[in-house]
């Protein structure tokens, strides 16, 4: 985190919405900037990169599909998905993009607290619980320090929370068996229906970063098996 106190950046056009949830995190000690659109926020981030950004959705201008796609660079902050359109559908796809939880608006301000919280609980954390810092596994390195996954000698390859947590889990335990219920565990964040049918997404994103290399093997009616050696250093 940037600091002791989590910074938050709240982006939404509803300016009562936006109020309230800048106002009840404050007053639960978090530091709070927020931003009406796209281009508000872009002047928030060359200030400060928060630490988390919860963001809309739906809104005039640049959508927050869009302004997700941009956050999700290495180093970039963790992000929540709001949206007044709550179907499972929408979750999905903004799992798929790259978020790492999504609320349906209206949401309780406790229960998006609570969901801030773990998101960045969870950064704070090593995904593999134990054992070395930087883990190797055909041409790629994952170093859980740095919360980086690069091959050779290229930049940073570009992961949410949940795809570099279940990574980070099939390097823990590689040419074992993992069940899908594993798998959402180690990667949890979102309520478990919706991670749930979600897992295989997060899989599918992994496969085709991984590209050519991908070495994760569908085994039917078990789960998933991570076929490459992995050594430590």
């Amino acid at each position: 985190m940037s600091g002791a106190t989590p910074s938050i950046l709240v982006v939404d056009d509803d300016a009562d919405l936006r109020s309230l949830i800048t106002d009840f995190l404050r007053a639960n000690g978090m530091r709070v900037e927020s931003a009406a659109n796209g281009v508000d926020m872009d002047a928030r981030l060359a200030a400060e990169r928060p630490d988390l950004v919860v963001l809309d959705l739906m809104m005039p201008g640049e959508d927050g599909l869009s302004i997700l796609r941009r956050l999700r660079k290495p180093g970039g902050p963790a992000v929540i998905m709001l949206s007044a359109m709550g179907e499972d559908t929408d979750r999905i796809i903004g799992l798929e993009v790259g978020a790492d939880d999504y609320l349906p608006k209206p949401c309780n301000p406790r229960e998006l607290l609570a969901r801030i919280r773990a998101v960045l609980r969870r950064r704070g954390e090593e995904p593999g619980g134990g054992g070395t810092a930087v883990r190797r596994f055909g041409a790629w390195t994952l170093d859980i320090v740095q919360r980086e996954v690069r091959r050779l000698d290229t930049l940073p390859m570009a992961l949410t929370d949940a795809e570099f947590r279940v990574l980070a889990a099939f390097l823990d335990r590689p040419q074992r068996v993992l069940s899908r219920d594993q798998l959402i565990e180690a990667g949890k964040g979102v309520d478990s229906e919706v991670f749930d049918r979600a897992i295989d997404v997060t899989i599918s994103r992994l496969r085709k970063k991984l590209g050519p290399d991908d070495p994760i093997r569908t085994i039917r009616n078990e789960g998933y098996m991570f076929t490459l050696k992995v050594e430590g250093e």
